[in-house]
């Protein structure tokens, strides 16, 4: 008999994290074992309800909007939300106060942050390097703001970028980890390299903001974005934020300029004044009610540490991998997922044959990751929500489906 899970039980009664499993609404699966929790591994894509956000929401619809109706841009902070929002999200990306906004989409934010990055990069720099295993979207935004901005759009390898950089490059657009195998790129090295050679850099945080420390003021990252729904657990189609550093901010020249960011909004002047900081990145009225849920799903964040959150991501992950060995037959799933800790993000990436098959089966027990094309069975562990009993459930499942 395996002695997994006892272990997993230690391993739970020593997690100074376990605690805040609370703080969230989790369901129970209906499963070969009477009463097993469902196994939630998914939250890379899309984070848990936090139990607080329902009444939240309900007193910002009920209150906010059907009793104070348009007082509550001013008395219920509407106005400044993704300033006040984007404060709290600083400390979860390692950034001072005054240069996070949130609003829009992460892939409206990585266009804004792009073109402004082309536009502060020092004249004859005619070249865009982006991330070439980059989400598509990324991909497809840096070809077009090379199109609008007659820049040459050159797709690398994060790990072919110190080689590619040159006098030619205006900016570099990377992802902090690889959304299909987990991989953790190097965010200080490469940021180091991409300014020796004079050029800006711009990172995607969608897959590790709130799963690991990540250090933009620290590391001199120039411009930053990400989404909000996945570890920030903002719920479906939060809005993302945007990132810009002090330094540059006075010199931040947004493609998007609208009402919102100008330094008088209400002033309705045909001309375009930018407001001052990090109001700059604002376009136009913000969507009050997903951002004001994303207030609330943010309190679970009250009093936790980065540094254990890390730590605990890399155990969880670390003993899924020891789980799926001792629970699958040699061979039958590869991992693609970096085994070092200093290139691993808090997912694992599975490769087999039949991976959307699989998958399916999984999601039937109560075990729920995802699939992605063609042969990837994609593994989040969100440290604030997920023990090691379930990842000891998740990997004996697997293997049980496997066989």
């Amino acid at each position: 008999m395996s002695e997994l899970p006892l272990l997993a039980q230690k391993l739970d009664a020593s997690d100074e994290l376990a605690p805040l499993r609370d703080r969230f609404v989790l369901d129970t699966a209906s499963d070969d074992a009477a009463g097993a929790e469902g196994v939630y591994l998914d939250g890379n894509s899309l984070g848990a309800l936090p139990a607080n956000v329902p009444d939240r929401v309900a007193d910002v619809i009920r209150r906010q909007w059907g009793e104070l109706r348009i007082r509550s841009w001013e008395e219920s902070g509407w106005w400044t939300a993704p300033e006040r929002i984007g404060d709290r999200i600083a400390p979860l990306v390692g950034a001072a106060p005054g240069q996070v906004v949130v609003g829009d989409s992460t892939s409206v934010n990585v266009f804004k942050a792009l073109v402004a990055a082309i536009r502060m990069a020092d004249a004859g720099r005619d070249e865009l390097l982006v991330d070439a295993t980059t989400f598509p979207t990324d991909g497809y935004i840096a070809e077009s703001a090379a199109r609008l901005t007659g820049r040459t759009l050159r797709p690398v390898t994060p790990a072919e970028v110190p080689a590619a950089l040159g006098d030619r490059t205006a900016a570099v657009l990377l992802n902090h980890v690889d959304y299909r195998t987990g991989r953790l790129h190097d965010l200080p090295g490469l940021t180091a390299a991409i300014h020796a050679a004079g050029a800006l850099a711009v990172w995607d945080l969608c897959h590790s903001a709130g799963a690991l420390p990540v250090g933009l003021d620290e590391h001199g990252v120039d411009l930053a974005v990400g989404c909000t729904y996945k570890y920030l657990n903002g719920g479906p189609g939060s809005p993302a934020y945007l990132y810009v550093r002090h330094e540059l901010q006075d010199r931040f020249d947004s493609p998007l300029p609208g009402w919102n960011s100008h330094a008088e909004p209400f002033g309705m002047s045909p001309a375009y004044t930018p407001a001052a900081g990090a109001v700059r990145g604002r376009v136009g009225t913000p969507d009050i009610l997903s951002l004001l849920a994303l207030d609330a799903a943010l309190d679970v964040w009250d009093g936790v540490s980065l540094t254990a959150v890390r730590a605990k991501s890399l155990a969880l992950t670390d003993f899924f991998l020891r789980c799926v060995a001792e629970y699958t037959e040699p061979g039958r799933v590869e991992c693609v997922t970096p085994e070092r800790h200093a290139e691993r993000g808090s997912q694992i990436a599975l490769r087999c044959a039949d991976a959307g098959e699989v998958m399916k089966r999984l999601i039937a027990r109560g075990v729920v990751g995802d699939f992605r094309h063609p042969d990837v069975l994609r593994f989040g562990f969100t440290p604030l929500y997920v023990g090691f009993r379930d990842v000891e459930r998740a990997a004996r499942v697997l293997g049980e489906e496997l066989a």
